[in-house]
């Protein structure tokens, strides 16, 4: 059966699915898809809402995609993806495919981690004890030993950490559990599986492993696809820099003293081997002035005090590390903390060392409330991301005993293998530039399909006259001023899009503050108040909330029908200027004789921005406003390509006009 009649509206599809519509865009994304699967390509594809590219890549992976691996932006995104949509296209096609769902391992449960955390008499609160006993009685019920799976303990419960692994602290083949370990089960079931269904960190943490010659956890593919492809260059970043926190160093001494007066009471005065360590790590935070902030090494200084602070720690590590190699043949356990204080002093030592010519990178520091993170990050991963896409390893070395130096080893030849990446936001007016040049896809065919949805009749784009600069002090409160008649004609129902939590704080004070002076009944539900899923189930559920998020509400959130028919947007979501990573990017840009506003800056804020958007219209039904309150849409030269690059929506600036609309909604 081909594409076309797959897709058709008397196709298996169209009997399996209610409410299905034949889309032409569909069918052709569909058909990209196969032919890149067929020619073993590379293939970067934007489909607007309602394309419904899952459908699209979907189909023919599993007809001739060989064995798939499919990469998503989020958790919540994966579980859905493996869930429901997975199920429904293959028990619609009929195709007898083994599918398996790979997560980190901090999504899984850890009998030996769990064993510690139920002897421990020093659990933080009652809370902790509850879900601990709510967690004993889930495992033994549970085939997986996923989180997600546990209903009666909250996804952001603190017991979660303590009765999880990480690369870290996991005992591998050493663990008594090794056979029974959940992680092992889920992989070697993704082994076996013809479709993987992963998330984008555990993808680049396997290439992470393969650039250091671990075999990969992820199982060999001849079809890899990215959903939510947009994320996939900051995920890049975030897995082949290197990073080492306060908080990391004092979880080491934390497990590090209970360790040690368990299982090697007599081979050390733990607490005064450990006391040195705690005080110089305390210290760090105090190098720096009280308020947050990020620096880039250069920036420093060569006085700065952090440079010496730095140093009594390693010397303290270097203490801890030797009494527990000392110790390390008397248990698992403390063999591991001397391999985690090892891997720690080397993160620790590299850090502010000279970069590497051929793969540029900045070392930074985070300064945080109450501690501190010193990062090591590449200014671009297009270099290695292009190699591991080819197959080639940069550490392909050998060397012997008797060698002076390393023998590289003649590269294996590259595994024929399908790319696909694709999103809702990935072009800036058709042009992918951007994006490809991002990972290294110069070899990429790009192509693009708008939404299917009737834009000019189903919603409006409203920028206010008169607000201030969105730099002005009072520009949220006057930003509120003006959503205020929209939401009251809206009867609630939408919400506030903000580009710093800052500013989620502040638009839901003044909102809250507006609607009681006016006796307006709307119900204020902000980002931090409670768990995502919690808040989008409030809103659901009351029919007239106002909604105030950051970033985290941007993309991935679903809201169909009547529920929501007004989205704010406070700002252009352009990057925080103190990012020093951007800064050296674009710095590097301009000194190759680029423009670095207007070939970075903007086209990341137009794909943010379309993520934002893309929030208001999600159905054929659908219809509403997307009000943006920044005037350099409307004055600014490059405002022009920003609205552009927008779905082709009604314009004003009038808020009579705006307000009529909505009164129709």
């Amino acid at each position: 059966m081909d594409l076309p009649t797959i897709f058709s509206a008397s196709g298996p599809l169209a009997r399996a699915f209610d409410g299905y519509h034949v889309r032409h865009e569909q069918i052709e994304m569909a058909q990209a898809v196969a032919q890149a699967i067929h020619d073993a390509s590379t293939v970067v594809l934007e489909a607007g809402t309602g394309v419904g590219k899952t459908a699209a890549y979907l189909v023919p992976a599993l007809l001739e995609g060989g064995k798939v691996i499919v990469s998503t932006g989020t958790k919540a995104l994966q579980d859905q993806l493996f869930h429901r949509d997975l199920p429904a296209v293959r028990a619609a096609l009929a195709v007898p495919v083994k599918v398996a769902l790979l997560k980190g391992r901090s999504n899984y449960l850890c009998w030996h981690h769990l064993d510690g955390a139920n002897q421990d008499a020093m659990l933080s609160s009652r809370q902790e004890v509850k879900d601990l006993g709510l967690i004993n009685r889930f495992i033994h019920l549970s085939p997986t030993g996923d989180k997600a799976e546990c209903p009666t303990v909250p996804e952001h419960a603190t017991i979660w950490a303590r009765v999880t692994s990480t690369r870290e602290n996991c005992l591998g083949s050493e663990c008594k559990h090794y056979t029974d370990c959940f992680v092992m089960k889920a992989r070697r079931e993704a082994q076996d599986a013809d479709v993987v269904v992963v998330n984008h960190h555990l993808f680049f943490a396997d290439l992470m492993l393969r650039e250091e010659g671990v075999p990969e956890l992820l199982p060999n593919a001849q079809t890899v696809i990215f959903d939510e492809a947009h994320q996939l260059p900051d995920t890049a970043t975030l897995f082949f820099g290197d990073s080492i926190s306060t908080a990391q160093l004092l979880d080491l001494l934390r497990d590090a003293l209970a360790t040690g007066q368990t299982q090697a009471r007599d081979g050390a005065k733990w607490n005064d081997v450990l006391a040195p360590l705690d005080r110089a790590t305390r210290d760090l935070r105090l190098c720096f002035g009280p308020q947050t902030q990020r620096l880039a090494q250069p920036q420093l200084g060569a006085a700065h005090p952090l440079h010496a602070a730095l140093l009594t720690v390693r010397e303290a590590l270097s203490e801890v590390r030797d009494t527990l190699e000392s110790q390390a043949d008397r248990s698992p356990d403390l063999a591991q903390l001397q391999r985690r204080a090892h891997a720690l002093m080397q993160r620790l030592s590299a850090w502010g060392a000279p970069e590497r010519a051929n793969e540029p990178e900045l070392c930074w520091v985070d300064v945080g409330s109450h501690g501190l993170q010193l990062h090591r990050t590449p200014i671009s991963v297009a270099d290695v991301f292009r190699r591991q896409r080819l197959g080639l390893a940069d550490n392909a070395f050998e060397a012997d005993d008797d060698s002076e130096g390393a023998q590289a080893k003649a590269p294996a030849e590259a595994p024929r293998r399908a790319w696909i990446f694709t999103s809702a936001t990935l072009a800036v007016k058709n042009d992918f530039t951007h994006f490809t040049q991002a990972l290294g896809l110069e070899d990429a065919h790009c192509l693009a399909w708008s939404s299917p949805y009737d834009y000019p009749s189903q919603a409006m784009l409203y920028v206010p006259e008169g607000l201030p600069q969105p730099s002005a002090a009072n520009h949220t409160e006057a930003l509120v001023e003006a959503a205020l008649p929209l939401i009251r004609a809206n009867r609630g129902r939408a919400f506030v899009l903000c580009t710093s939590h800052r500013a989620v704080q502040r638009a839901a004070d003044h909102l809250k503050k507006l609607f009681e002076e006016g006796g307006d009944p709307f119900p204020v539900l902000r980002q931090g108040d409670a768990p995502r899923p919690t808040l989008l189930d409030d809103f659901r559920r009351t029919g007239n909330a106002v909604l105030v998020g950051s970033h985290s509400f941007w993309e991935g959130i679903d809201v169909k029908g009547d529920a929501l028919t007004l989205v704010v947007i406070d700002k252009l979501p352009f990057a925080p200027p103190d990012d020093p990573v951007l800064a050296k990017r674009l710095e590097l840009l301009e000194q190759e004789g680029g423009n670095p506003f207007m070939e970075h800056q903007v086209p990341q804020a137009i794909i943010a921005l379309k993520q934002g958007a893309g929030r208001l219209i999600r159905s054929e039904t659908d219809r509403g406003v997307l009000m943006i309150g920044d005037v350099r849409l409307i004055e600014k030269p490059y405002g022009k390509r920003i609205w552009q690059s927008l779905p082709p929506m009604k314009r004003s600036r009038k808020e009579d006009e705006v307000v009529a609309f909505l009164s129709t909604l």
